[in-house]
């Protein structure tokens, strides 16, 4: 891993402990309390705990980093170029698709209710601020840590798989907080314990393999990765889906990891073999031999 070998001070244990701590600091006042995450003061609380990975990467690069490193970092954050032309479809399509599959699979259990995008339609003018409060509570203070810190310093160590499947599990955890604060909508509507709480829990760790193949394709851009954090939120708000649309969604997202880390590789996500190996699994002449990649896949364990 090459790219990374000058990030390897990063320490990401360090900053999930940060983000974590910081988050977890304000959201637990308003846990304790009983606030309504909409009622003030609770609305400050929680905003402020939504900048926890933001808050902890600014410190760790102002306290531990050099000028050289904050130059690349920012540069990450705001160089449209490193953005290939072809992987905006991927950033922009890739969930809306996910979402109208689930939602077709799924339409015996009830249509959803599209409120949202129907007040945003029959009131363009909100649209602007509406996707600026999207950006701004979500994509662009998590992304600036989770993958703009954190995937650095952990694929200095590891694989991709390894470093996204490691940063999906802490993101997870980090969002757990919120099915306890009233108001939101993993307390509202999701709730603990539930069908919906295991598929949304699960879901940052799978979609972390996505977010990794996207960011290391496009020279480590950060600004690939909060966009498409972006798109998810957005997706979700304007094609909300029932359980029986989530579980087809996660699974949908599921297999599309899947193929990612089978055509892509496992070690760096960006050796896209996948053709080679098309060709020799349908080809003719393939000898016994050739098929050896299967067993190289990480997810022949879970077949087996």
């Amino acid at each position: 891993m090459k790219a990374f070998k000058s990030h390897g001070s990063y320490n990401p244990w360090l900053f999930f402990a940060l983000a974590l701590g910081i988050s977890w600091f304000f959201w637990m006042w308003i846990i304790i309390k009983g606030w309504n995450v909409w009622e003030f003061p609770a609305v400050v609380f929680g905003a402020l705990g939504l900048f926890g990975p933001a808050l902890a990467e600014i410190a760790l690069i102002f306290f531990h980093h050099g000028k050289d490193s904050g130059r690349d970092y920012l540069q990450r954050v705001i160089d449209v170029r490193r953005i290939k032309p072809g992987w905006y479809a991927v950033i922009f399509l890739s969930f809306p698709v996910i979402h109208l599959l689930a939602i077709a699979f799924s339409l015996k259990s009830g249509m959803p209710d599209f409120e949202k995008l129907t007040s945003l339609l029959s009131n363009p003018a909100s649209l602007v601020p509406y996707l600026f409060y999207i950006l701004l509570f979500g994509p662009l203070p998590e992304e600036l840590g989770w993958r703009g810190y954190a995937l650095d310093g952990l694929q200095v160590r590891f694989g991709a798989l390894t470093s996204s499947l490691l940063l999906g599990v802490v993101w997870a955890l980090w969002h757990v907080p919120l099915f306890f604060i009233k108001g939101t909508f993993q307390h509202d509507v999701l709730k603990i314990g539930t069908v919906d709480f295991w598929t949304y829990i699960l879901g940052p760790v799978v979609i972390s393999v996505l977010f990794t193949w996207i960011y290391n394709n496009n020279r480590r851009s950060t600004l690939s990765a909060i966009l498409f954090h972006f798109m998810i939120n957005l997706t979700a708000e304007l094609l909300p889906l029932n359980t029986t649309g989530r579980i087809y969604s996660f699974l949908f997202i599921l297999a599309y990891a899947a193929v990612v880390v089978a055509f892509w590789g496992a070690r760096s996500l960006t050796e896209n073999k996948g053709m080679e190996n098309f060709k020799k699994f349908f080809g003719r002449g393939t000898y016994p031999h050739e098929l050896s990649f299967v067993l190289e896949m990480p997810f022949r364990r879970f077949v087996l």
